[in-house]
């Protein structure tokens, strides 16, 4: 029989009134909901139900939102019995996926993504800073195009997130000239990103630093189930090995596609991206188009799953 992987998204998956559904439906989520607003002092209800899309986008608040959503879908699927033999997580997502593997608490982990969104803000002045998706060019070529343009400032792959999809990051004008290279090189399109800052490169070395010292005052638990890391694309189960891994992760890319591709190799044949959206079953498809996916974000994904993975009602 196959193996399943739960996936957490990240940043670019929140929309106003996401969990709402979730949280008047279970009390095991709105304890959740309950948890991280405690550990905050601002209520996760009032951000995600009720809060603007740019409140939202602000990273400062979309990771501790993100996150709390996920967690709160994650507490429905394990009340009913259901356990991953792998996780994984998409930047942000991967402490939702150390939640779900028991390394912290969601406490813990709530209270370090609102200080990582705040770091990142305040990482770049705004305005200097850029992403873009470069679609349709093959990774390697997107790096050629980086490595030309770095004469313009820093620029470098951000994410590695589909064969055809490569998001970069960096200086703004240096972004710029790699996108003209990138569509030079064939790419079908070269898009700026709306993003805060340029996250998971060089200029995010300050975030870094100054997260490394509130990941270094919390204990790291050995996890339950393996977890596939960003930045290298390797399992581990140690806790230390998930904190260094979320420290490195800050200024390198995300090996989606290595990871994705591990996991295949690993047996897992079903994805379940827990928390809200559905890029990342976009991207799994992408990567591996024989494997069977499920978002779950509301009471119709919840119930989906329930009758593929269990043959009845959750």
């Amino acid at each position: 029989m196959g193996k399943t992987a739960f996936i957490f998204p990240g940043q670019g998956s929140q929309y106003s009134g996401m969990g709402k559904e979730t949280h008047d439906a279970f009390s095991c989520a709105r304890a959740a909901f309950d948890e991280a607003t405690d550990a905050l002092g601002i209520s996760l209800h009032d951000l995600c139900f009720r809060g603007s899309e740019d409140d939202l986008k602000l990273t400062r608040n979309t990771q501790p939102a993100i996150l709390t959503v996920s967690i709160a879908v994650l507490r429905v699927i394990e009340s009913r019995n259901l356990r991953p033999d792998y996780v994984a997580g998409h930047s942000l997502g991967e402490y939702s996926a150390l939640v779900c593997a028991g390394a912290i608490t969601l406490t813990e982990a709530v209270r370090l993504v609102r200080k990582r969104g705040q770091y990142m803000q305040e990482a770049v002045p705004p305005g200097q800073g850029a992403m873009a998706a470069i679609l349709g060019l093959d990774a390697k070529l997107v790096c050629e195009a980086c490595f030309e343009a770095g004469s313009a400032g820093v620029v470098s792959p951000a994410n590695f997130n589909a064969p055809d999809q490569t998001v970069i990051a960096g200086d703004q004008g240096a972004v710029k000239l790699a996108s003209d290279k990138a569509r030079e090189k064939g790419a079908k399109r070269a898009m700026p990103l709306a993003v805060s800052a340029p996250f998971h490169c060089e200029l995010m070395s300050p975030a870094r630093d100054r997260l490394s010292a509130d990941l270094q005052r919390v204990n790291f638990h050995d996890l339950r189930m393996p977890l596939v890391t960003n930045v290298d694309a390797e399992q581990i189960r140690n806790g230390d090995e998930a904190k260094a891994a979320l420290i490195r992760q800050v200024c390198a890319p995300v090996r989606w596609v290595e990871s994705i591709q591990l996991l295949l190799r690993c047996g897992v044949d079903t994805f379940i991206e827990v928390g809200p959206g559905r890029v990342l079953t976009g991207l799994v498809r992408k990567i591996a188009p024989q494997v069977q996916t499920h978002n779950v974000d509301g009471i119709r994904g919840i119930e989906a799953l329930a009758s593929v993975l269990t043959g009845g009602t959750m």
